[in-house]
Formats: structure tokens, sequence, C-alpha cells
């Protein structure tokens, strides 16, 4: 029962979180505060009632609308806490099958670290759901998530250290300053390697296209990612997100619309930081047995 309950737990925190989530995609685009000011509507300006701000329960209520102007509200919010809500759950529930001794309260050694991880990840997927409609509504992928991001990914290396220092030396001053150090060096190369790797991919489009391909939001973002999950599921995220990109590039193309325009298909914007998110999320869910599965079909 315990891994049923915590699950549908995460799940209602996580449409609680992605309500929120709508709030900020909203309103850092207008640089207006996330903490002050009541809700309201963003055509009429009428202040929202509070059964107006229950997670995916108003919207379907709503049926979408204001029920002051009958404004459209639009599908981001519910998806978006669709999609907070969901991915919470389904980590939560993973953290179970990593350490079943959760259930049972054994805190074991891999027990806290799988619940370090699981706790970290639920942080992580909010950033990247919210990375992803803001680039998906504006294009823009904010400092102010990337950079944070990027500052939890190093103290999750700063916990990890920690926690492996203590479960595996008593806590011993010297052995816990030693795996706190090889921690936060690791993943501080794995968030330089894989900046780094976009850049020299960016540098070399510039040089040969003559024109920007890859935005500086998407080296920061990756950078973010390389931080949480290091150099390899960086690496993997960023494939994942290739793939992903060229087949909607390609339905985009198929589409009788996008035929009868006159300009350039080459110069099509596509938003590439939905799918370096996406990438992360799969990477943070499989990333180890998605990883050894290709080192064994490479034949490493």
């Amino acid at each position: 029962m315990i891994p049923i309950f915590v699950t549908v737990f995460a799940g209602v925190l996580g449409l609680v979180f992605g309500s929120f989530l709508n709030v900020c995609a909203t309103r850092w685009p207008e640089e207006e505060s996330v903490v002050k000011g009541r809700s309201h509507c963003r055509s009429c300006g009428r202040t929202l009632a509070w059964w107006e701000n229950i997670p995916l329960l108003s919207w379907l209520a709503l049926r979408g609308h204001c029920r002051t102007c009958k404004a459209w509200i639009g599908w981001r919010y519910p998806l978006a806490e669709l999609a907070v809500g969901g991915l919470w759950a389904f980590s939560a529930w993973q953290t179970f099958l990593e350490a079943p001794d959760l259930a049972t309260g054994n805190f074991t050694y891999d027990a806290a670290i799988s619940l370090a991880n699981g706790i970290a990840r639920i942080l992580f997927l909010w950033i990247l759901v919210a990375l992803a409609v803001m680039d998906a509504e504006n294009y823009w992928l904010p400092d102010r998530l990337t950079y944070s991001g990027i500052a939890l990914g190093f103290a999750l290396a700063f916990a990890r250290g920690g926690i492996l220092a203590s479960m595996n030396f008593g806590g011993g001053f010297d052995e816990w300053k030693h795996y706190v150090a090889f921690s936060l060096f690791y993943w501080f190369i794995g968030a330089v390697a894989s900046a780094g790797g976009i850049l020299v991919i960016r540098w070399l489009y510039i040089m040969i296209r003559g024109h920007e391909g890859i935005g500086m939001g998407d080296v920061k973002l990756v950078a973010m990612i390389g931080a949480w999950l290091g150099v390899h599921g960086a690496g993997l995220a960023f494939a994942v997100a290739v793939v992903l990109g060229a087949l909607f590039a390609l339905v985009i193309l198929a589409l009788p619309s996008a035929r009868a325009k006159n300009h350039s298909w080459r110069l099509t914007k596509l938003p590439f930081g939905i799918f370096l998110c996406i990438g992360a999320a799969v990477s943070a869910f499989w990333g180890l047995p998605l990883i050894a599965l290709y080192a064994r079909w490479a034949g490493f």
C-alpha cells in the first residue's frame, strides 16, 4: 500500500506544482512577480475565485474558457499540470522499483541513494517541463531556470558524495572530503564537457551556414542536464533530442501548409529546447539501461 499511496500523493502534488508552473510561464515573460498578485483572467482582468484555481479540475469545469468574458484559456494549462503530475507519480513509483527496501522501512545504503535521487528527479522534471513550456510558447529558455538548475545539480552531487561517504565510511571527515570532491568534480566535468560539445557544434554550424543554428539557451540547458546526469546522460539526452527534432521537422515539412509557404524550409525555427527536455527526462528514467544496451550493441 505504501508505494501506491506515495505514488498518488506525488501525482496530486505534481498537479499543484504544475499549476504553479503555469503561473511562472504566464508571468515571467511579462516580467511579473509569481508570488505577488492574485491569479486573474489575462483577457478581462477579473480576479479568479478560489475554485477556479484548482489544478486540472477548474479547467474542466470551465471547459477551458473564462466564465466572465469567455476567452479561451488554452491547452497549455491542463497539459502542463498533467505532465508534472504524471511525471512525478511515475518517478515516485520507479523509486520504489529501484529500492524495494523503501516500502518496508529498511533504510539501506541503496535505499538512501534511490530516495535522494527520486526526490532530486522530481525537481529536475519540474524544471524540464517549465523550460519546455517556455521554449514552446516564447522560444525562450530563461537563465533563472538553467542557472538555478546547474547550481541544484551540483548541490545534488554534493549530497550524493556525502551519503556515499557516510554510508561506507561512517562519516569520517577525510573520506567525506574525498568522496564529495570526487562527486562534484565528476558532475562538473559532465556540465562543462556537455556544454563544450554543443558549443563546438554551434560554432561549426555558424561557420558552415553563416547563421546561428543552436542558441545559447540550448547550450546552457545542456550544461544543466550534464550537471544532473553527467556527460553520458547529457549525450543520451542530446541524441534523443536530435532524433525527435528530425522526426518533428519531417512531419512539419509533410504538411500542406508548410509546402505552401514561400520562404525556405531551412529558415524554419524549431524550439529545440523541447526535445532536449524530453531527452533529458528519458535519460533521467532509463539512462543507465539505454547506455548499457547501446554499449552491448556497439561491442564496447
